[in-house]
């Protein structure tokens, strides 16, 4: 499976609409996109309100099977992110997810927590610490997990496997 993760885009359309249109099993956006539910470009991800998203007709937490995997996608916001993965952690095995996907720090990083993988796709648009702007491709083979950064311009910035 491959999954394509972004974070944080904040109102750019066209950094969205060039990342969703790369071949991937699923497309996921942790929040922060500073558009409408409706939004055209919405349509084919799985997408969650983030702080800065002011319609409430996004959801701020949800899980989907893809594949083998049970993704869960959050912004972070509500979990504490930017001081500790622990609130975060329990939610995900409350939900029984294999893949916990979140954003709101622009920070870029996946780690393995007692089995489930966190990855925080970073921002397109609003980088911090020095870093680039990033998305995050994740692929899995059913016995680890690759998880690669590409820059705005598709160039890989960083590889963990998992």
């Amino acid at each position: 499976m491959k999954f394509i993760v972004l974070s944080d885009s904040h109102g750019d359309t066209t950094t969205v609409e060039e990342i969703i249109s790369l071949p991937a099993d699923a497309v996921f956006h942790c929040g922060d996109s500073e558009l409408p539910a409706d939004h055209p470009l919405l349509a084919n991800l799985h997408i969650v309100r983030g702080n800065c998203d002011l319609d409430t007709h996004l959801p701020a937490i949800f899980s989907v099977q893809a594949g083998d995997e049970k993704v869960m996608v959050v912004h972070g916001h509500e979990h504490g992110v930017k001081n500790s993965l622990l609130a975060l952690s329990y939610a995900a095995a409350e939900q029984q997810a294999t893949i916990t996907l979140f954003g709101h720090s622009h920070l870029y990083g996946a780690e393995m927590i007692d089995g489930i993988l966190f990855v925080n796709p970073g921002s397109t648009t609003q980088p911090r610490g020095l870093r680039e702007a990033t998305y995050a491709v994740i692929e899995t083979n059913n016995e680890e997990y690759l998880v690669s950064f590409y820059n705005m311009q598709h160039k890989l910035v960083e590889q963990t496997i998992c």
